[in-house]
């Protein structure tokens, strides 16, 4: 097999990937029929792959397009594309250590986007890689107050991103969340278990105060998590493709 070969097998299975990672988030709950996933070109660091504007529980392999880090469609007059792709396009480019990206509206992240004396961190074993504290985008910073909170443009990504910073995720004042992995299937993992986690703190914080991860126990747990994620990958698609 020729290098080039290689790399088309590589490009294919990525994309399949990255529709299946769809299908899983749809069952898992996390997005509906809004939210999108995005992988890094697996030749081309300067690009990444991204499904066209559709509901997610849709996405097949054949929907999968190929876009410059900037969110320009490699294809012209292809189909429709997402408005926040600038998400996607940015992080990849502020962090060459990112290979995909996971946004979603997860029902239970929200709350901690909007009371700020509340951070989302690790309470639960398997949301260990959230750490002591969930950074918080506020749109307002740079789109002023009268925007649609949605990241439209290159700026909106770009400051999405410095939010970030070096962290697995960002909250979304008021939107949802986003989530990088070193993998596709890392930032799957970590998009189902930000919203586990959240639902978890959610009611213990009902209960009574909260003990929480240490800094060194999230550290230690996620670096245990991580050797496990193709179990849960592997059992979630084969659910996702029942």
């Amino acid at each position: 097999m020729t290098p080039s070969t290689d790399r088309s097998s590589d490009l294919a299975a990525l994309r399949s990937d990255i529709a299946v990672a769809n299908r899983i988030l749809v069952r898992q709950g996390v997005v509906d029929a809004f939210g999108h996933v995005s992988a890094r070109h697996p030749a081309r660091p300067d690009r990444f792959l991204l499904a066209r504007n559709m509901a997610p529980a849709s996405v097949t392999a054949d929907d999968v397009l190929e876009f410059e880090l900037d969110g320009t469609p490699v294809e012209p007059n292809g189909p429709k594309v997402y408005l926040e792709r600038f998400i996607h396009g940015e992080i990849l480019r502020a962090r060459p250590d990112v290979m995909a990206v996971v946004h979603t509206h997860s029902p239970a992240v929200i709350p901690f986007s909007v009371v700020r004396s509340v951070p989302l961190r690790a309470v639960a074993h398997m949301g260990s890689f959230l750490g002591e504290q969930t950074p918080v985008f506020e749109i307002r910073d740079t789109a002023g107050d009268a925007s649609d909170l949605l990241i439209r443009d290159n700026a909106l990504g770009r400051a999405l991103a410095q939010s970030l910073g070096n962290r697995p995720a960002v909250l979304m004042r008021g939107h949802g969340i986003t989530l990088v992995g070193s993998t596709l299937r890392e930032a799957v993992f970590r998009a189902v278990y930000s919203e586990f986690n959240a639902r978890i703190q959610a009611e213990a914080l009902r209960l009574g105060p909260v003990t929480f991860m240490t800094g060194g126990e999230a550290a230690a747990s996620a670096a245990t998590n991580a050797s496990q994620i193709d179990r849960a990958w592997n059992v979630w698609k084969a659910q996702a493709s029942a």
